[in-house]
């Protein structure tokens, strides 16, 4: 595994989708406002982290590949304020795409004696222009074909830069330079991924997708909308995360729920960027599905114990894992 995990740095990793801004203000409470029946946070720290599919890059970074975004930003302070949080992590902005008339999408924290009190979203979900979508796409297609790209990440917040058409056009190219496509799906364009590699809905994400009722503790239920589903996109994986219930994996090759491990919860923000990092380098370095699904399913468990977005601690992933499998 210390083999397969070292060819991690050998990676470069594309990621699509819509980025933006972790804003945190950390702070105690120690009374209530007399303006409204509210409590008042007196704020100790401010902090802002990148987020959405710029956490995704962090990950893949974090354990060891090269991750190369291509996603849309405001052409306003807060776009500046994500180029230099980008700049301050050592990631490529040449595959960022500037929009006057679009804000940068900012997700704002308000966090009281380690516990989330309030979240403030500034941001819009239009879909992308179709000029601007072509922007986009065009530093797709450049950077595909100026380098070698091991995997594609969809990663889609249902912010209106992934589109069906985007979306068909970058997996055709995919799969004309034979580069693995895997997705973390929202619901406007839940069966819009056909052919991919990899789907990745949780299950909350895969009742809306299918707007159908599943039932984990029915027997079949979860089967029964995983077929359904790959006959639908002809995708090659299915792989359902299901909280703390651990997650599904559907392939040719059989089907098969992984547990989770016992951990203590602290704060499940991000999680979901970090299996689909992990599933996307396991994939491509050639561990099989199952085994993938494993180890992201035990990264995704670690960064939940961490209060916030983090990153998963590539060392610390491979400790685990090893504990895991002795």
């Amino acid at each position: 595994m210390i083999e397969l995990f070292s060819r991690f740095n050998t990676l470069n990793i594309l990621i699509i989708g819509d980025v933006m801004i972790d804003s945190y203000l950390w702070g105690i409470v120690e009374r209530i406002s007399p303006e409204a029946p509210v409590p008042v946070i007196t704020v100790k720290k401010k902090e802002n982290r990148l987020g959405g599919a710029a956490n995704v890059a962090l990950n893949v970074q974090s354990l060891g590949a090269v991750p190369l975004i291509c996603a849309v930003i405001g052409n306003d302070p807060e776009g500046d304020s994500f180029l230099h949080l980008m700049e301050q992590q050592g990631l490529s902005t040449e595959g960022l795409v500037r929009i006057g008339s679009r804000p940068t999408t900012v997700k704002t924290r308000v966090i009281g004696h380690n516990q989330q009190m309030l979240r403030i979203d500034a941001e819009t979900d239009e879909e992308l222009k179709p000029d601007d979508s072509e922007r986009l796409f065009l530093k797709i297609k450049e950077i595909s074909e100026s380098r070698k790209v091991d995997a594609i990440i969809f990663e889609d917040y249902d912010k209106g830069v992934l589109s069906k058409d985007l979306i068909s056009k970058v997996v055709s190219e995919a799969a004309r330079k034979n580069i693995l496509t895997v997705v973390d799906p929202k619901k406007r364009n839940f069966l819009h991924y056909k052919g991919v590699t990899l789907f990745k809905p949780n299950l909350k994400e895969l009742r809306e997708g299918l707007k159908v009722d599943i039932n984990t503790a029915q027997p079949g239920d979860l089967e029964k909308a995983a077929e359904y589903l790959q006959s639908q996109l002809n995708a090659d994986f299915i792989m359902v995360t299901l909280s703390e219930l651990g997650v599904y994996i559907q392939s040719s090759g059989g089907k098969k729920i992984i547990p989770a491990h016992i951990r203590k919860i602290a704060d499940v923000s991000g999680a979901g960027d970090t299996v689909i990092a992990t599933t996307a380098l396991c994939l491509a370095v050639g561990i099989d599905e199952f085994r993938t699904a494993a180890i992201a399913n035990l990264a995704g468990g670690l960064v939940c114990e961490h209060v916030g977005v983090i990153s998963i601690n590539k060392d610390r992933l491979l400790q685990e894992l090893v504990k895991v499998e002795s």
